[in-house]
């Protein structure tokens, strides 16, 4: 059986994966925009004893200076009550060279440390915020907090927050994106293997000099798959000369060119085709 191929029909898969993909991420346009094939880092050197803290994509960066200011809050509130001061273990290397969810562990570890030593440090204070308090509610929290410390430890967790969720969002969407580029490579390859596929259907054909147009043939056969498999293999096998009529002034004469081809031959041309077709391997 010969299988559909046509390069209509590679756009038409084609165009309709890519439509799909732009509809999915129609209200991530914003980081669709930032997140650019082949960025690079802009150089920096807000950490000069950290290489890999200068080398951060832009999300990551941002993610990574929230942290640092979270740790250094955590840091000044702990020497100011005399407490021991937890191992932070996050660093930028893990962030390197761009965020993945599997990394994180030592993020949210070094977080629930540092929370530990706020409710310890300001035991008071801290009362009065609401348990499992939402982002905005930290935050004016925050505002109305005389403490400054406390303020930048409230502060830079919430933007740790925040530039988490951006990481991810960038994440998924490069994903989306090698995922795409996939596919779309996978069909490509699968064109090309139909249509390599095809030619030598025509190529068969030619071979058997059958008095027909085979490029007209396999091309229509292929047009007519796209609506219905089943019944255009069924007419190839019992009546090609649908997709493309017998040349009968191309049937070659009988008895040294003394009978002219006839209708009747036409009609035995094409049910010899058909059954070639039928048993046509590729």
């Amino acid at each position: 059986m010969i299988e559909e191929t046509t390069q209509d029909e590679f756009d038409r898969l084609l165009d309709d994966f890519i439509a799909k993909q732009l509809s999915e991420t129609e209200d991530s346009l914003s980081e669709i925009k930032e997140i650019k094939e082949n960025e690079k880092p802009q150089p920096s050197s807000n950490y000069p004893q950290d290489e890999d803290a200068n080398a951060l994509f832009n999300e990551e960066k941002q993610l990574y200076n929230a942290y640092h200011n979270f740790k250094c809050a955590i840091t000044d509130m702990a020497q100011a009550s005399s407490l021991e001061l937890p191992p932070f273990e996050f660093s930028a290397k893990l962030l390197y060279p761009r965020f993945r969810p599997s990394r994180i562990n030592e993020l949210n570890n070094d977080i629930c440390n540092g929370w530990k030593i706020m409710l310890t440090a300001q035991p008071v204070r801290l009362s009065s915020l609401p348990n499992n308090a939402s982002d905005e509610q930290i935050l004016n929290f925050a505002e109305k907090t005389t403490d400054a410390t406390l303020q930048n430890a409230l502060i830079s967790y919430v933007e740790v927050l925040i530039e988490l969720d951006s990481c991810e969002i960038a994440y998924h969407l490069r994903k989306a994106k090698a995922e795409k580029r996939k596919i779309e490579k996978q069909i490509y390859e699968e064109h090309l293997q139909r249509k390599e596929k095809m030619q030598k259907f025509i190529e068969a054909i030619k071979a058997k000099n059958f008095p027909i147009d085979a490029e007209r043939l396999v091309n229509n056969f292929f047009k007519s798959v796209r609506k219905d498999p089943e019944g255009a293999q069924k007419i190839l096998e019992t009546n090609p000369a649908t997709y493309a009529p017998i040349q009968v002034e191309k049937i070659p004469p009988r008895f040294f060119g003394m009978i002219k081809p006839k209708p009747e031959d036409g009609i035995r041309i094409n049910k010899e085709i058909g059954k070639f077709l039928k048993n046509l391997k590729a």
